[in-house]
């Protein structure tokens, strides 16, 4: 296993690689958010990592920027593409499903992603 230097790192990617991502372009979107990197040559900005199931199905394929503390719902090889141009200009355009707003998660006004159903039950 190879052990990166994260030095100068602006942006960690954790894209999802569980079952319904897949299902829905996972591959395509993580090698098309790669090539992207590469292509601007943003390879020392932005780390990126497959995970498994990120806990939004129904937004497939769910992407996470750390530091920034963003989930994204990446529907299509476009949107990836998308996503990394926004991360380097800092414009975040992209449409989002959660952004971090004073330490909290809280969901996006332009959001089209399911609200999804409570972690903890009340009760």
């Amino acid at each position: 296993m190879t052990t990166w230097n994260l030095e100068g790192m602006k942006t960690h990617l954790f894209i999802c690689n569980g079952s319904s991502c897949m299902k829905k372009e996972g591959e395509e979107i993580t090698q098309a958010i790669r090539d992207e990197i590469q292509q601007l040559a943003l390879d020392k900005e932005i780390h990126t990592t497959r995970t498994r199931c990120n806990g939004r199905c129904k937004d497939a394929c769910v992407v996470i920027a750390y530091p920034q503390g963003n989930w994204y719902r990446v529907p299509t090889t476009a949107h990836a593409r998308a996503l990394v141009q926004d991360l380097h200009h800092v414009s975040l355009q992209q449409e989002h499903v959660f952004a971090l707003r004073e330490g909290v998660l809280q969901r996006t006004t332009q959001t089209t992603a399911i609200k999804g159903i409570d972690k903890v039950k009340e009760g």
